[in-house]
């Protein structure tokens, strides 16, 4: 495999292209030994990764944490992010960072309070030089050279205490600190599980608006995709009756009922059943994105089931105690566009809301539904004793490109959400573009039958301005959760 940084157009193909795809595997790091957006305090890495494992670990000279990465736009400059990478290094004592915009790579090494360049090639020359790469931060070699780790000074301690302080990160790096061991974290890895409530760790996302049309879909899988291809494990589930998700994630793959495969396994039976169909035995692998995702899938079958599920208490609880059983990083849950029992199931189990509307007078009037709907299921959740919900946001989608509607609607539309329902408004905007659609509209003819094959916006076409809104509203959601 090689690199060709005339691929990396934005600082989100620099991840996903060159550290993601390229550099960490070659260096050695597999998918349980990195992560990625991680918060200490006021820092926030793009990259960490490990040389070991070793829980718990100590910032210290000692510590296995091994290597920051950070990434930046092809057209950046990086000798302006050469003090804040010297910040990163010595305020949480890690020895080695590598600073990219594809066209050039960098790394440089801690030396008591300042840093030194150790090693730099352009983007195109990286293929040459990985074994140079690989003996100064590949796993291995750290593996082999801890011990000559330079060791911390007191000044230094004192900035990794307070980094530790207010820390909070996106694959659950959280406080360890005994009084004499200030200085310790713990962090939950997938090799490394750690006897903790999955709600620690898992974050459950339920997107949901009582009024159709609005983006529900959309938003939900390009979401995933978007999370996958920053590295976290995702599980979408399906909890609408339409079954659009399920049709978008590619898993109707059949033009006659008699061809039918998911009838007899869907988020029906994980409902129903309480001692069997447990959530590894439903999901099915989607090959609407690279990498995989899994899925729970729906049926338009599910529909007639709802008057029987809603005789059964406990159904209402069960989706949330078989995903207590699992480690995803994040779950994202389709609803119906509905205040019905399935709705409910997914407000139950969820952690999160995001609210997807397009601000026009029928999604905003929808939004009193909403506001009554969370404040009664929050009701039912104090006497489960499960937290309120979070709710991240109405998330503006669907929202026209039109440059006069953008500098003038968008902004008054957006106020009404904040001042009429006292809701908060995410950052990040989907507009309605024709790809969008379109990936999702894909077939393809399998023994003469023309049949769905959707694909997600970032596979369909990488350049479309979508995948950046994408790929922005996966960032503000990991920052949130």
């Amino acid at each position: 495999m090689s690199f060709n940084p005339d691929l990396c157009r934005n600082e989100s193909e620099v991840e996903s292209k060159l550290i993601v795809s390229y550099l960490l595997p070659k260096l050695g790091y597999g998918i349980e030994h990195w992560h990625q957006e991680v918060t200490f305090g006021s820092i926030r890495l793009d990259f960490l990764s490990f040389a070991t494992q070793k829980l718990p670990f100590s910032l210290d000279g000692e510590s296995p944490l091994s290597l920051v990465m950070e990434a930046k736009h092809p057209r950046e400059n990086l000798d302006r992010h050469q003090r804040k990478l010297r910040r990163y290094l010595t305020s949480m004592n890690v020895k080695y960072g590598l600073l990219t915009n594809a066209k050039e790579i960098r790394i440089y090494q801690r030396v008591g309070n300042d840093i030194q360049l150790v090693f730099n090639c352009l983007g195109g020359e990286v293929d040459d030089k990985i074994e140079e790469i690989k003996k100064l931060v590949g796993r291995d070699f750290l593996r082999q050279n801890r011990s000559s780790n330079t060791t911390e000074t007191p000044g230094e301690k004192a900035e990794v205490s307070e980094a530790i302080a207010t820390q909070s990160e996106t694959k659950e790096i959280v406080s360890n600190t005994p009084e004499n061991q200030a200085n310790q974290v713990k962090i939950e890895t997938e090799s490394n599980p750690i006897n903790q409530s999955r709600r620690n760790s898992m974050k459950v996302i339920a997107v949901y608006h009582n009024k159709g049309g609005v983006g529900k879909t959309t938003t939900v899988v390009n979401l995933a995709a978007a999370l996958s291809k920053k590295g976290y494990r995702v599980l979408v589930i399906d909890l609408d009756s339409q079954a659009n998700t399920t049709f978008a994630t590619g898993l109707i793959k059949f033009d006659d009922e008699e061809n039918d495969n998911l009838k007899d396994k869907y988020i029906y039976h994980v409902i129903n059943y309480p001692k069997k169909f447990f959530i590894p035995e439903v999901i099915r692998k989607s090959q609407f994105n690279d990498p995989e995702i899994d899925v729970i899938p729906c049926h338009i079958s599910l529909m007639k089931w709802e008057k029987q599920l809603s005789e059964i208490d406990a159904a209402k609880t069960r989706l949330r105690k078989k995903l207590d059983q699992e480690n995803y990083d994040f779950v994202i849950i389709d609803t119906p566009p509905s205040l019905n029992l399935y709705a409910r199931i997914a407000m139950i189990t969820t952690d999160y809301l995001i609210i997807p509307s397009d601000l026009k007078a029928f999604a905003n009037e929808g939004l009193r539904n909403v506001k009554n709907f969370i404040e009664e299921i929050n009701e039912f959740r104090d006497q489960i004793g499960v937290s309120e919900i979070n709710i991240l946001g109405v998330l503006p989608s669907k929202i026209p490109t039109n440059s006069r509607y953008i500098q003038y609607t968008l902004p008054r539309r957006k106020a009404i959400i904040q001042e009429r329902y006292n809701l908060p408004v995410m950052d990040s905007c989907i507009f309605q573009r024709e790809d969008l659609a379109k990936c999702l509209d894909r077939t393809v003819l399998i023994d003469d039958i023309e049949v769905p094959n959707p694909i997600s916006i970032f596979d369909y076409k990488s350049d479309e301005p979508s995948v950046e809104e994408f790929e922005n509203l996966a960032t503000e959601i990991i920052s949130k959760v």
